[in-house]
């Protein structure tokens, strides 16, 4: 059989279906704004969703389960524009929860990429965990590659950084993982050239994390009593290296956009990097804006993320002496490329395009403001010499971009000093992770007492808001919570008065107070609709569904963490009512 070329479309296809015929359950992708999860701005991989499954808790689909999953990886955006690096990217993903284990992962895996894609035996290289003082090498992984055969010569044994996953916080689940690469036609770089390199060399596809230990507070490790199987593929990276392309904004996803950049601006391979990261934020913003939980640009958290997206795409439409509309039309066109497989961006297509459209409509007022402020340092400016801290604060304060700043300085003959913008760029970097880090502190999930009762409760925040507002039409758009608050957007035309807020208030404390037992039930989605189940009744749902049940007062479709009894939860009280974006209420609420 001869290694296969295939369009995106047909290798999720592919996968979903192989793992079909091995008994897993085809489940739906979660939003990329992770519900009631403080630890992460994004889904980043598969298994996030998955958390409490992985914990222990019982899926609706069983024990073998299989996705397309939709992420976001922010880490790497200044890497965005060369041959591998995307902000969003789809995740094939399989998971086993304390059903099969190493061996039959790796066989699954070895089958796939051989019999089903026709990749040669002799084009993969593995590594596996070599053990350290904590744990034992992992003979079993490499074992069971030489059995399938894979020449010694391509499995490698490498240490805790190369092959292990977790914990995500100081404790948790954790266990090494076996990766798995496509040989290139790139000779070694050195003779101890191995997939730990990053000469080329050696491109990996895919990605077995066997997690099997539980990392204690003191640093050692105990077995975990349901041990799981956990992997992902980069859809984007695959279909690339099966085509055989130098790069993955050449597959079929990517190309009419690039080529549509081509064609209207009449420039080549001289802006290539420019119009891939237009590419790439545009993508992302498409989908950032038409998520289930979808979020609009602001200045904090992911509406920063977005925000940062979107201008850094108008900049680059500029470099290439474009009108900003075309972004409207790049996204469009992802649009109608994802609606069959994600159909909540078309749902959400008005959204998506009225709010990339106003978002380039504030940028442009910024860079007006910018060309304004940099104007009057002009006066100030001394040996035809502008600081990096007066740059950075053209940045920080007004968003103006130093491209802009160095592009305007040029015309006037001053030189900007980049080294001292990127000094104070790091430094405004650090403290910004250092309270990211704070912020979304506890690890994997945070599915603490605290959480759990604050999910209950913004159960029933959502059904006293459609009980006072009589609203039945009322959904949830959108919920964070941490271990202090709960935040909950949801459709509503104009702002709550406060006799309304009062009364939400008061019928949820009402309900508090009587000690309702929260029922959970597995149920088909069927039943459950028929029953009246709250949630979005499409295929982000599997056939059989969790419902948490609050007397008469509340039933949901939910995934989530609970408390067991509405009694719990103590005093609920909403701290501030806003608007979150046209036509969308946000409610923010704590329990005392």
């Amino acid at each position: 059989m001869t290694m296969q070329t295939l369009t995106t479309k047909a290798l999720r296809e592919k996968y979903l279906e192989f793992f079909k015929s091995k008994g897993h359950t085809i489940i739906a992708s979660a939003s990329l704004i992770p519900d009631n999860d403080p630890t992460v701005l994004f889904t980043t991989a598969g298994m996030h969703p998955l958390v409490p499954y992985l914990l222990g808790a019982k899926h609706p689909g069983g024990n073998r389960l299989t996705d397309v999953q939709k992420c976001v990886r922010t880490g790497d955006i200044d890497e965005v524009g060369d041959a591998t690096h995307c902000t969003f990217f789809e995740m094939l993903g399989n998971w086993s929860l304390g059903d099969y284990f190493k061996r039959e992962s790796i066989g699954y895996s070895f089958e796939f990429l051989t019999k089903v894609l026709g990749i040669p035996t002799d084009r993969l290289a593995v590594s596996v965990f070599a053990g350290d003082d904590d744990c034992a090498r992992d003979e079993v992984s490499a074992k069971r590659w030489e059995e399938l055969g894979i020449k010694k010569e391509n499995i490698f044994f490498l240490p805790k950084k190369n092959n292990w996953w977790g914990p995500a916080g100081v404790t948790g689940p954790c266990g090494p993982d076996t990766e798995i690469f496509f040989i290139t036609d790139k000779e070694k770089c050195s003779d101890d050239c191995s997939p730990a390199c990053d000469c080329g060399r050696y491109v990996e596809i895919w990605n077995n994390v066997f997690m099997e230990f539980f990392k204690n507070a003191d640093g050692t490790f105990s077995p975990l009593q349901q041990k799981n199987v956990d992997t992902g593929m980069g859809l984007e990276r695959t279909v690339a290296m099966l085509n055989g392309y130098s790069s993955v904004y050449d597959i079929d996803v990517f190309k009419p956009v690039i080529d549509l950049l081509k064609e209207k601006s009449g420039k080549g391979e001289e802006k290539i990097r420019d119009m891939r990261i237009i590419a790439d934020h545009i993508r992302t913003a498409t989908f950032m804006l038409g998520d289930e939980n979808g979020i609009t640009p602001s200045n904090v958290d992911q509406g920063y993320i977005l925000r940062r997206l979107i201008r850094r795409a108008v900049r680059f439409v500029r470099s290439l002496g474009l009108d900003y509309s075309i972004l409207e039309e790049i996204s469009a066109l992802y649009i109608d490329e994802y609606a069959p497989y994600y159909p909540e961006i078309k749902g959400n297509e008005e959204k998506v395009l009225s709010e990339l459209r106003l978002e380039i409509e504030r940028f442009d007022k910024t860079v007006a403001q910018g060309i304004k402020e940099f104007e009057k340092l002009r006066g100030y400016i001394q040996n035809n010499r502008l600081s990096g801290k007066a740059a950075f604060r053209l940045y920080d304060t007004f968003g103006f971009p130093i491209e802009m700043t160095v592009e305007m300085a040029n015309e006037y003959g001053i030189i900007v000093d980049t080294e001292g913008f990127e000094k104070a760029f790091k430094e405004h970097q650090e403290k910004s992770h250092a309270g990211a880090e704070q912020k979304f502190k506890g690890g994997l999930a945070d599915h603490s007492e605290a959480t759990s009762k604050l999910h209950t409760a913004t159960h029933l925040l959502n059904a006293c808001l459609k009980y006072v507002l009589n609203d039945n039409n009322i959904q949830q758009k959108g919920s964070n919570i941490t271990a202090e608050r709960l935040r909950f957007d949801f459709n509503f035309p104009r702002p709550l008065t406060q006799e309304e807020l009062k009364a939400v208030e008061e019928r949820v404390n009402m309900i508090i107070e009587k000690k309702i037992p929260v029922v959970c039930r597995e149920m088909p989605i069927e039943e459950a609709r028929e029953l009246g189940a709250v949630g979005i009744f499409n295929d982000k749902y599997s056939d059989v569904v969790k419902t948490y049940t609050i007397g008469e007062y509340s039933m949901e479709m939910c995934g989530g963490p609970h408390a067991t009894n509405t009694g719990d939860l103590g005093h609920f009280s909403i701290v501030k009512e806003q608007s979150s974006s046209a036509g969308i209420r946000r409610i923010k609420a704590i329990l005392n």
